[in-house]
């Protein structure tokens, strides 16, 4: 099966989009923007991507898009509770009617025993349906991870749509 390229997904993603006429917005950790900027890398995208917000920090977290505090503390900032608050918070916050959200661990540092490095989270979010999250493991260095999981999120949002 061929992986599709970051620019293909993202070419696909705005047809699916714009023939629903159909905006996303993006909540991102680990990823540093990338997912947002894989979508604005084509010409008119501002037709169907609404916004990008980097939350990196867990401030950014709470203070942008409303991800509770408490919750950070008590499942930690890559956990699955915490990027389905990221995507529902985002979508909340924007234009859109489907999110999505990432945070994890790109490394080379940061891991854990429980959370090693390649560990990311990512949380879809779209109006009307319950939210829905995946844990991804992603092997290679720090550009592999994030590129990959560029490459999951935009694939997940297709899914979604097309389903």
């Amino acid at each position: 099966m061929e992986t599709l390229s970051t620019l293909s997904l993202a070419e696909q993603l705005a047809q699916a989009l714009s023939q629903r006429g159909w905006m996303l917005a993006t909540a991102e950790s680990c990823t540093g923007g990338l997912i947002a900027a894989a979508c604005t890398e084509l010409a008119g995208s501002s037709v169907w991507f609404d916004r990008g917000v980097v939350t990196y920090s867990n401030e950014a977290k709470t203070e942008l898009i409303g991800v509770p505090a408490d919750l950070i503390a008590r499942h930690g900032a890559v956990s699955e509770a915490v990027a389905l608050a990221m995507a529902e918070g985002v979508l909340q916050r924007s234009r859109a009617q489907v999110a999505v959200a990432v945070t994890g661990i790109a490394g080379p540092s940061g891991g854990s025993v429980y959370k090693p490095v390649g560990t990311v989270w990512l949380a879809w979010a779209q109006q009307g349906q319950a939210p829905q999250a995946i844990c991804q493991q992603f092997q290679g260095d720090r550009a592999a991870v994030r590129e990959a999981t560029v490459r999951c999120a935009l694939q997940g949002v297709l899914e979604r749509l097309n389903a």
